[in-house]
């Protein structure tokens, strides 16, 4: 990045696994970020190593389910820590369970976190980027937005939607020299399959890490402006999910 403007990346549910991995991964690269997720005693570890690393880091609490407080709280991160120049939106939920068993409250709660937050936060963030006529946002969705999988139609479905969301922001925005990508991961080892709304039993030692996802957003974010990774998919090569 020498000789070029320093670069200010926003990254949601970076507390831990992917999110996490990818703001070390930006900080190594100099570029200074902004932590969003629900709890400040997990962001403030992660925002200190990238510190250390030597780029500016603030953690900014935000409880991402609740879609219309998103438009409010992201503007008062923008006033503090100024203009996003990379949007990554990596929030989400795993969610297991047959679509005939699945509650309506369930239902909702999956595609307000994977899908509609990812709607309200793209929106509060993209006036800055039409402003200045450029930005990146990269979308991380999952290859279950590529292709169904039995007992997790919910999830599916709101990686499904947002591949769409995807797309068609892409097509939008790229007038206003704005890049969108989705980058579409197979099985990763974080801790969404310790969560209570997952059941499966996979070999972990197999999936993809953290790390290897985060390099490949952080290579999607970097590229040279005339150039873009509209759709990115990384599978495990011991070939789980």
């Amino acid at each position: 990045m020498s000789g070029q403007k320093k670069q200010r990346a926003l990254i949601t549910g970076a507390s831990s696994g992917i999110g996490k991995a990818t703001v070390l991964a930006f900080a190594k690269a100099g570029v200074d970020v902004a932590l969003i997720s629900r709890s400040l005693d997990k962001l403030e570890p992660v925002a200190d190593a990238a510190r250390h690393v030597g780029v500016e880091a603030k953690s900014y609490t935000l409880d991402l389910s609740e879609v219309t407080q998103i438009p409010a709280k992201i503007s008062e991160v923008l006033a503090d820590f100024g203009e996003i120049d990379i949007l990554v939106n990596n929030a989400g939920i795993g969610y297991t369970g047959m679509l005939r068993d699945t509650p309506l409250k369930d239902w909702q709660r999956v595609i307000d976190l994977n899908l509609t937050s990812v709607f309200q936060t793209t929106l509060a963030i993209l006036p800055g980027m039409r402003d200045r006529g450029r930005g990146t946002i990269i979308n991380v969705s999952s290859i279950a937005g590529k292709q169904a999988f039995a007992n997790w139609g919910a999830y599916c479905v709101s990686k499904a939607g947002l591949m769409a969301f995807s797309q068609t922001l892409a097509q939008e925005e790229r007038p206003h020299g704005i890049r969108v990508t989705a980058i579409c991961p197979g099985a990763v080892n974080t801790e969404i399959w310790d969560t209570d709304t997952v059941e499966a039993n996979f070999d972990r030692t197999r999936m993809l890490t953290p790390e290897v996802v985060a390099e490949s957003i952080l290579y999607a974010a970097l590229l040279p402006p005339l150039a873009v990774i509209d759709e990115l998919t990384i599978m495990p090569s011991a070939g789980v999910l």
